[in-house]
């Protein structure tokens, strides 16, 4: 092999690695601004892009490809964890025990039993019978001997998964240890039920969690002063949270889709005038937002208007720019995301899609 052959092998070889390095910093940045903006990451769709067959003129477009897991629909018409239909508890995505007692319970034992619950690393409730009343209402604290009877729920599923066999556990273990000290009967519900109904709805969940994010860089040798952005984000309607991310919020403040740093340093209130980077991201969380299409539709928009505002161009995770024919081959699959998620029983954008995605 001549000198020349063994000087093309060695570029050719950093040429590879420096093109796989780049893609890794690029996913690794994406993974990190859906982190931030809304806790465990959800999957991106124009990140998922990469993997796709790229079209004639060699640019991948973004798409997005859910696919419904075998026993999807299980997990939709899941039996209740605990008692059926227990007012102010959802039948699906809570484990509901009770107390059952005859005298007032004191409120330092439920205090504790509160305590014990909360480390169960699940989201829990509890609502306590008020026989004065005959009504079920919120635990208030500081009561004391208020109520007779308990409720407890602990959530089945977020992103952080499905419940774990201990996690019930240590939850029923509180119950009873509970009840046991008053004394009353507790009622804790199949735990091996439960534990496969989170399982199967967790799965459900995990073929329509994506998020669709675009990015706003700068041109060649450019970069965006925080002051220009905050001045134009807030002009379009944005709010920036403590956290450093700005949130674009519906009437009743809902987040439609966020504006966030392309770059690391988040966009902290008191630092944000000393930031200049080279580009900024928007996303939209899917499964938390009701009107997909006209949130997609206002993110693109405003996207195009900070683009104008800023010197800037919009691309997708790759910096390719986005086609109007991607654009409508995205609104489609939302379409078809939501439709799958309305069918199996979680309205995008609900009080119970908002608790599953968190």
């Amino acid at each position: 092999m001549s000198d020349l052959q063994l000087s093309l092998l060695v570029i050719g070889a950093v040429v590879v690695g420096a093109v796989y390095v780049y893609n890794w910093l690029q996913e690794r940045s994406l993974q990190r601004h859906l982190q931030r903006a809304f806790g465990s990451a959800p999957e991106d769709v124009l990140l998922k892009a990469r993997a796709e067959p790229a079209l004639a003129d060699g640019r991948l477009e973004p798409q997005m490809t859910p696919s419904m897991p075998a026993g999807g629909g299980e997990a939709a018409a899941a039996e209740p964890a605990g008692p059926p239909a227990v007012a102010g508890f959802d039948a699906v995505l809570d484990y509901v025990a009770e107390i059952n007692g005859s005298t007032p319970i004191a409120d330092a034992l439920i205090a504790e039993l509160s305590s014990k619950i909360a480390s169960c690393g699940k989201p829990a409730r509890i609502t306590g019978f008020e026989p004065r009343s005959g009504a079920w209402e919120e635990l208030a604290r500081g009561v004391g001997g208020r109520y007779t009877r308990l409720r407890l729920g602990l959530q089945l599923v977020n992103r952080a998964g499905p419940v774990n066999p201990a996690q019930l556990a240590t939850f029923c273990d509180a119950v009873r240890q509970c009840a046991d000290r008053i004394p009353a009967e507790a009622v804790c519900p199949d735990t091996h039920a439960a534990v496969k109904a989170a399982r199967d709805i967790d799965a459900f969940c995990a073929s329509v969690d994506v998020a669709i994010g675009v990015n706003v860089i700068a041109q060649e040798n450019a970069t965006f002063a925080g002051t220009r952005i905050r001045a134009l984000a807030e002009s379009a309607g944005f709010k920036l949270g403590p956290e450093g991310i700005f949130h674009y919020r519906d009437e009743h403040r809902h987040t439609l889709f966020t504006l966030d740093n392309h770059e690391p340093a988040p966009f902290l209130p008191e630092s944000i005038k000393a930031i200049s980077t080279h580009g900024v991201t928007l996303l939209l969380d899917v499964p938390r937002v009701a009107r997909g299409v006209e949130a997609l539709e206002l993110m693109l928009k405003i996207a195009s208007s900070l683009a104008a505002g800023l010197g800037g161009r919009i691309v997708d995770d790759n910096r390719a720019v986005l086609t109007e024919a991607g654009e409508a081959r995205i609104k489609e699959q939302l379409r078809t995301i939501h439709a799958a998620m309305t069918g199996q029983g979680v309205q995008p954008g609900s009080a119970r899609a908002l608790r599953l995605f968190a």
